[in-house]
């Protein structure tokens, strides 16, 4: 889009922080080869198209907004003079793609300062060699550092979450492998002891009943109380003097399978009024494999049930198989990443959730802020001495006006105030060398704020360092029109511009 050519000022053109130290022949000869240009509401460029020209604003309002599958979603918003757009890297030439990196729209008659990109990179060549061979090295510098070390964060990132996703998952897996043998071991005593009875005294009326008694422990297995250790000390003892009473000397060795199970001594004597004296021991330890195999049985659907869990929560994490942009619960976004997490954690410092379940589900890029959760308990352990050391970390999700706030809370030594303001930048770190990229912090903030619209923030003392993310509940355009969720997601912003 085109706007109406007006006279261009020299001495208006000066007053703009970029050219103020410009002297007045080289404003002139901006005047005479560029033009001002004055656009009224509506694009003035679009995101993608060959950037052909650097715009400063003079007077009026811009919005910038990036391209998020079929929506708009805006990024910034001003009606500060100077600011600048458009062609910015025209100085670099062809070794990167000349392209407007956003869109630009007006929403009054708005003024600017227009310069072709051809003239603004001969300008800055001419004018500022010295500057453009050192922004060019910024640049590219700058680009491969970040690309290296963003890889590295993103390995190291990796391989820690799967080093504690390794380590949940072999408890369970080794739990049910155990179950697994000592249950093939109780199925062959129980072929035996089946031959034994069959050879047995037992009558076939014995046996009817035995076999009932069978159906009822199994289901008295499933439904079995937790008692305190108190509790199963009492009853161990009850059951093992009422099995020695009845002349089964190996009682004591029964009495806790059958406790576990929450049989107690009615149930025995359930047993006895069932079957008669003469055959209670052989049918007693029939039905202690009855509930060794159902206890067994559930040890080994527990532990498979926790691992279908965590590869589950895996998935959650990864975000695999969904669409990058979606409507979130950022409640199971959190527990997720705490248990990717919680072999970090150590034993030592504990994990309080203070979740306000009544918080509606959000749009967002839900693979983006787990990593964004990954860095921000990562910093906080980190901060509490790491695996080995000792605190409190609280998570805490609440409603602020229209946005939603996810807080994180430690108990360390805190952030020192001469250096809060610039923890988000990029690669600064107060980890020892080789241990922190400094680029966490600063990945979280883009995620946060460029790619969710929301906002990044930090409050410390010592024992008290809290990190709040804001969300939007819900993400409109500029002119109020909710977004939807999209299928594709942009890269993160350039910088400031």
């Amino acid at each position: 889009m085109s706007g109406r050519v007006v006279p261009c000022s020299p001495k208006e053109i000066g007053s703009l922080f970029l050219f103020e130290e410009l002297s007045a022949e080289q404003l002139g000869r901006l005047c005479s080869d560029g033009r001002v240009e004055l656009f009224q509401p509506g694009p003035v460029y679009r995101e993608g198209d060959p950037a052909t020209c650097f715009f400063v604003m003079i007077e009026g309002t811009v919005v910038h907004s990036r391209r998020v599958g079929d929506d708009d979603v805006e990024i910034a918003r001003t009606s500060q003079r100077g600011v600048y757009s458009g062609a910015v890297q025209a100085y670099i030439g062809d070794r990167v793609r000349q392209v407007y990196q956003n869109s630009m729209r007006v929403t009054e008659p708005t003024r600017f300062f227009v310069l072709p990109a051809d003239t603004f990179a001969s300008i800055m060549r001419e004018w500022f060699p010295m500057s453009v061979h050192l922004l060019e090295g910024l640049f590219f510098g700058s680009k491969n550092t970040q690309a290296a070390v963003g890889q590295r964060e993103r390995l190291l990132a990796l391989g820690s979450l799967s080093a504690g996703l390794t380590h949940e998952l072999n408890n369970p897996a080794a739990a049910a492998v155990r179950a697994t043998a000592a249950l093939r071991e109780r199925v062959a005593k129980m072929r035996h002891k089946l031959g034994v009875i069959a050879e047995g005294p037992f009558t076939p009326e014995q046996l009817t009943h035995l076999i009932e008694i069978q159906e009822r422990t199994a289901e008295r297995v499933a439904k079995a109380p937790v008692l305190s250790p108190l509790e199963t000390t009492d009853r161990e003892d009850l059951l093992t003097d009422w099995l020695e009473e009845h002349g089964i000397d190996y009682g004591w060795q029964l009495a806790p399978v059958f406790v576990q199970a929450g049989l107690d001594v009615d149930w025995l004597e359930q047993v006895v009024a069932a079957v008669g004296e003469d055959i209670l021991p052989g049918a007693v330890g029939w039905l202690s494999y009855t509930v060794e195999t159902e206890l067994l049985m559930d040890e080994i659907a527990d532990s498979t049930t926790r691992v279908s869990r965590l590869v589950d929560a895996a998935k959650q994490y990864s975000q695999l198989d969904r669409a990058p942009y979606q409507v979130a619960d950022v409640h199971e976004l959190l527990d997720s990443t705490l248990l990717m997490l919680s072999g970090k954690t150590g034993p030592r410092i504990r994990v309080v959730k203070e979740y306000d379940r009544t918080l509606p589900r959000i749009p967002a890029y839900p693979a983006e802020l787990n990593q964004v959760w990954t860095n921000l308990i990562d910093n906080a352990v980190s901060a509490m001495g790491g695996a080995g050391g000792e605190g409190t970390l609280t998570v805490r999700t609440a409603r602020q006006g229209e946005q939603l706030l996810v807080e994180f809370r430690d108990t360390g030594p805190g952030v020192p105030a001469e250096i809060r303001d610039r923890i988000f930048d990029p690669f600064f770190t107060t980890k020892p060398v080789g241990q922190g990229t400094g680029l966490g912090l600063d990945i979280s903030w883009r995620i946060v704020v460029n790619k969710h619209h929301g906002s990044l923030a930090v409050e410390s003392a010592p024992g008290d360092t809290r990190f709040a993310v804001l969300l939007p509940l819900n993400v409109t355009d500029g002119d109020g029109r909710a977004l939807r969720p999209a299928r594709e997601a942009p890269d993160a912003p350039e910088g400031t511009e």
